[in-house]
């Protein structure tokens, strides 16, 4: 009864918000190629980290010009293309040095997460039976 209720509110325990990792995400998709950010938009909600949600595409596009700012990722207009101009990013050598840092940590919070888990499952169940 408690976890349907839970299911229908849109809370963090539900993992709804996972804008955080947005910022890692991105800077992997541009590991194998430059992309233009209305890219960036549809391969996150392919990702089945956001569970086939659509990301915000303001706050994608905030990512993207905050990581620029401190030397993440660097973009140019693309006019090959007939029609409008379209921005075109790219990870730099900061970009690869902060994602090395992006996995490490998550794999320190993956443990973490693991030991929290578990202490959490065993907390529950002595407390129901």
């Amino acid at each position: 009864m408690i976890e349907n209720m839970i299911k229908n509110v849109d809370c963090p325990c539900n993992g709804a918000n996972l804008e955080k990792l947005i910022h890692p995400a991105i800077l992997t998709l541009l590991m194998t190629e430059e992309l233009h950010g209305y890219i960036i938009v549809q391969k996150l909600q392919e990702n089945s980290m956001l569970q086939g949600k659509k990301p915000d595409p303001s706050g994608v596009y905030r990512c993207l010009k905050s990581m620029e700012q401190h030397g993440y990722v660097t973009s140019d207009w693309d006019i090959s293309n007939p029609g409008q101009a379209k921005r075109r990013y790219k990870i730099t050598d900061a970009g690869i040095k902060c994602l090395h840092t992006w996995i490490n940590t998550l794999e320190d919070y993956h443990r973490s997460l693991g030991m929290f888990l578990s202490f959490a499952k065993n907390t529950l169940l002595t407390q129901i039976l």
